[in-house]
């Protein structure tokens, strides 16, 4: 199973989302491209947040120095992000890929995050309630729709709010994987917490 996660923008909390999803399939994790915050990337905190010992951590295919969009990132690198240099990792074991930011942030003049989800690839959305987030929501994952990407489920981040929920959920008939509370921290242990939570129905996906 190849599962994409990606979300409504940034920070909503995809890569807390990853380290679950991750730890809860002992997946292998694969983020294309990171940009910015390369000595504690996103692959870095996943490391700290699993505690199985099958996953295996892939190289990102672009690592940019710049805390940006990845187009300008790799333009103030002085490089031109090309998708046919990101090549999915060989793996006998399930492989969770981590997006960057929402699916239309662009890696180049023509490309954008929502071009590196292949077809036999189950997307996972993210979505964190705040004022826009129903809105956001929804566009996310019509526009996946409309690239005949099917949404095999949602998580969301934050708070309960049932009321944007029951919206969400109703009006996409997406699945529901689960709620990761606002935690006052993460760790091996949480992240364990919410991986036992989300497991069957992650595997039912």
């Amino acid at each position: 199973m190849k599962i994409f996660i990606t979300g409504i923008g940034t920070d909503v909390g995809k890569t807390i989302a990853s380290s679950i999803v991750v730890e809860a399939l002992e997946a292998d994790y694969w983020k294309p491209v990171q940009a910015g915050d390369l000595d504690n990337s996103d692959s870095h905190k996943i490391k700290r947040y699993i505690s199985n010992s099958t996953t295996k951590i892939h190289d990102n295919s672009y690592k940019l120095n710049t805390p940006a969009s990845p187009h300008l990132a790799a333009e103030i690198d002085g490089i031109t992000i090309n998708l046919k240099e990101i090549k999915e990792p060989k793996t006998e074991n399930n492989l969770i890929i981590e997006g960057a930011g929402g699916i239309l942030v662009p890696l180049n003049t023509n490309d954008s995050i929502i071009d590196l989800i292949k077809k036999d690839y189950k997307v996972i959305v993210v979505s964190r309630h705040y004022l826009g987030s129903i809105n956001h929501t929804l566009m996310t994952i019509e526009m996946l729709k409309n690239k005949k990407i099917e949404v095999a489920g949602i998580i969301f981040s934050g708070d309960e709010n049932q009321s944007t929920e029951q919206i969400i959920l109703s009006k996409t008939n997406a699945k529901f994987i689960g709620r990761i509370e606002n935690e006052p921290y993460f760790d091996q242990n949480v992240i364990k917490y919410y991986a036992d939570k989300f497991r069957d129905n992650l595997l039912a996906l």
